[in-house]
């Protein structure tokens, strides 16, 4: 893990998630790139006058967000990351981190504050990111190495991508593998013998023990947010789910019951 990015909702203060991101890259000893997004108004219906006035204070916005650079330096390297960069964009945040996290190996992520009046925007940037997602739990977390890790596992591709993104955090590791039902992803097509996530994840130097959840597909989420809990693991990693609709993108039932209930870290990729 060489480049990690996270995304800073608020550059006047030290987030949980910029903290979170910097002590992770020393542990990991990468690089660490911290982006701002300010929203824009183009292509905004609006007055003339009130489009002028949004478009002058997106201006003042960008101004101070680049002017934010040398704090967010200064906390990396107080924290141990040898390598660091700001960056800012203006536009929308799911489509300026799809685009910067193709450049980088883990994308960081937190919740918006409950009192800023917006509704979440985590479903549209985990399902377009180019890399994993940590989405940290709400309220402050606080980065420690992670020495159980939960793995919700069904033979998915998004799955599989999860657990080979996760392989930084599993070796010397406890894993729980949670097996729910399978996703065949070419039906008709039959392995001798079949995938051994298990023996996978062995070999790369886990200590695995195997659950089985007979939750039904609407309960999956809560579900494997309990296992985890009762594994007392630090860490829960699994595919996350969605569809493109139109020009928005929405999470499958799972992936939203964690998103919003999990008190932990999760490492997702779709």
């Amino acid at each position: 893990m060489n480049e990690i990015l996270v995304h800073v909702r608020e550059h006047e203060v030290h987030t949980p998630a910029a903290c979170y991101a910097a002590r992770l890259a020393a542990a990991q000893g990468a690089s660490l790139t911290g982006v701002f997004v300010v929203p824009d108004y183009l292509g905004a219906t609006l007055e003339p006058e009130l489009l002028a006035e949004l478009m002058g204070e997106t201006r003042r916005a960008v101004e101070a967000a680049v002017a934010a650079k040398p704090s967010f330096l200064d906390l990396a390297t107080s924290l141990g990351v040898g390598a660091a960069d700001w960056v800012v964009a203006e536009g929308r945040a799911d489509e300026a981190l799809a685009q910067a996290s193709l450049c980088h190996d883990l994308l960081v992520l937190d919740h918006a504050r409950e009192d800023s009046g917006r509704a979440s925007d985590l479903p549209g940037i985990v399902l377009r990111a180019g890399a994993p997602c940590l989405v940290l739990p709400r309220g402050d977390c606080h980065w420690h190495p992670v020495e159980r890790v939960a793995i919700g596992w069904n033979g998915s591709p998004e799955a599989v991508r999860a657990v080979h993104a996760a392989l930084p955090f599993l070796r010397d590791r406890q894993v729980l593998l949670v097996l729910g039902e399978e996703r065949a992803a070419y039906p008709g097509l039959v392995w001798h013998p079949p995938f051994d996530i298990a023996a996978y994840l062995r070999g790369h130097g886990a200590a695995v023990e195997v659950r089985r959840t007979e939750a039904k597909a609407d309960a999956v989420g809560s579900a494997l947010l309990e296992e985890a809990r009762r594994f007392r693991a630090g860490m829960l990693v699994m595919g996350a789910y969605g569809r493109s609709r139109f020009s928005e993108w929405a999470v499958g039932g799972a992936t939203r019951d964690v998103l919003q209930q999990a008190d932990l870290p999760l490492l997702l990729r779709h």
